[in-house]
Parts: C-alpha cells; sequence; structure tokens
C-alpha cells in the first residue's frame, strides 16, 4: 500500500498540515508543530513551508 501525504481533517489547529505529516509519519503532532514553530522563528524559513504545503497538498 502507497503511503500519501493528506492535509489532516481531525487534528488540526489552522490548515492540518502538522497533523497531515503527523500521521504521515507516524509522529506526534505537537512534535511537528514545535518544529514549525522553531522553523518560523529560528530561520524564517517555516512560514513559507506551511503555506506551501497548505495550498499545494490534497485534502482526504
Amino acid at each position: 500500500m502507497e503511503k500519501k501525504f493528506y492535509l489532516s481533517n481531525s487534528d488540526k489547529k489552522v490548515a492540518g498540515v502538522c497533523g497531515g505529516i503527523a500521521e504521515y509519519f507516524g509522529i506526534d503532532s505537537l512534535l511537528v508543530r514545535v518544529a514549525f514553530l522553531i522553523l518560523i522563528f529560528g530561520f524564517g524559513t517555516g512560514l513559507l513551508a506551511y503555506i506551501l504545503l497548505w495550498l499545494l497538498a490534497p485534502k482526504r
């Protein structure tokens, strides 16, 4: 069975990007959210990545 990334319908705070990544990799969504916050505030690239995933990822 092929794994595919989707935006999460059940585990979302804004758009379901972090929940979808967590479901895809089988990890806790809190870890993904913390990683995005570090990327946003530490390097500034997390916001762009989040928006791109939000716009390009399919909904389930």
